[in-house]
């Protein structure tokens, strides 16, 4: 599993983290969210990207690595 950060510019409802693939949405006070959470593989990491575009958020990083577990 490969973990994931990514940081979109606008705050994201905590409701959609089950349709996102059970990621963790961290809201900050510069009207920035941060998604926290795995995913399997590089074409998932594609996947969720594509799902993020198509709720018009703004991308601002993405930060990638091995999980730990």
């Amino acid at each position: 599993m490969q973990r994931v950060e990514i940081r979109v510019k606008e705050h994201l409802d905590t409701d959609w983290a089950d349709w996102l693939g059970d990621f963790t949405i961290i809201h900050l006070e510069s009207n920035e969210s941060i998604l926290l959470g795995s995913v399997p593989d590089q074409a998932a990491l594609y996947g969720l990207i594509a799902k993020l575009r198509d709720l018009g958020l703004t991308l601002i990083a993405i930060t990638s690595g091995e999980s730990t577990a």
